[in-house]
């Protein structure tokens, strides 16, 4: 398997509880949680097994990648164990996450980590490090900090504070709404924030088809 199931709101180990046909995961510290699969490295292999976990749920990542930068890291919250059925793709994705890094001439090395997820998951809050699941009131009080394309869509994103729980102050965090979800862009060191202009756009890798063969793999993954 080239997925490992983990809680989606912290690092604690989930368990697998199997009762006749009912089939759910815990964690030691969360209770009951739809699994985060993801990989102990990212390859083109376990990203295949990332995207047909998450089925017809998109992925995000800024496009087009500048050279030298890869991805290093990706992950779905569902409970689907990635098996197509009859009536199409796999059901239950609730969120993903991907995080590429690469180098700029200001900041260095810099990663950008881009969630989406349904409200109440909880792995935003988990990557932005922020004290509630959902980024809550900052997102829609006055103007945007920044928009980015999203297909033919321009979606604005605000930014918001982590000051109340990340004492390193490492990251800029900034969020939104799209498609009925929430959208985070975390951005490590919080200086690369700058790179955030109104032309960024995001694309769903998932239906890249051959050109995944062209998206280069691997790097020290993020820490959270």
């Amino acid at each position: 398997m080239t997925l490992a199931a983990g809680c989606p709101r912290c690092a604690a180990p989930v368990i697998e509880d199997r009762s006749g046909d009912t089939h759910a995961w815990r964690c030691t510290d969360h209770g009951p949680v739809p699994p985060l699969w993801r990989p102990a490295s990212a390859t083109y292999g376990a990203f295949v097994d990332h995207l047909a976990r998450a089925g017809e749920f998109p992925t995000y990542l800024p496009w087009p990648m500048s050279p030298g930068w890869s991805i290093t890291d990706f992950g779905v919250v569902t409970d689907a164990d990635g098996t197509a059925t009859s009536e199409g793709p796999p059901p239950g994705a609730r969120a993903t996450v991907s995080t590429c890094a690469g180098s700029s001439d200001l900041d260095g090395v810099v990663e950008v980590t881009v969630v989406t997820e349904e409200a109440g998951i909880g792995l935003g809050r988990r990557v932005a490090r922020t004290r509630h699941d959902d980024p809550g009131g900052e997102v829609g009080v006055g103007r945007p900090a920044v928009r980015v394309r999203l297909g033919s869509k321009t979606v604005p994103l605000w930014p918001v504070s982590t000051s109340a729980c990340d004492v390193e102050f490492d990251r800029s965090v900034f969020a939104g709404e799209a498609e009925g979800r929430w959208l985070w862009i975390v951005l490590r060191p919080a200086s690369a924030a700058l790179l955030l202009r109104d032309d960024w756009i995001l694309a769903d890798v998932a239906g890249f088809g051959p050109h995944l063969l062209e998206m280069p793999f691997g790097g020290s993954p993020p820490a959270w």
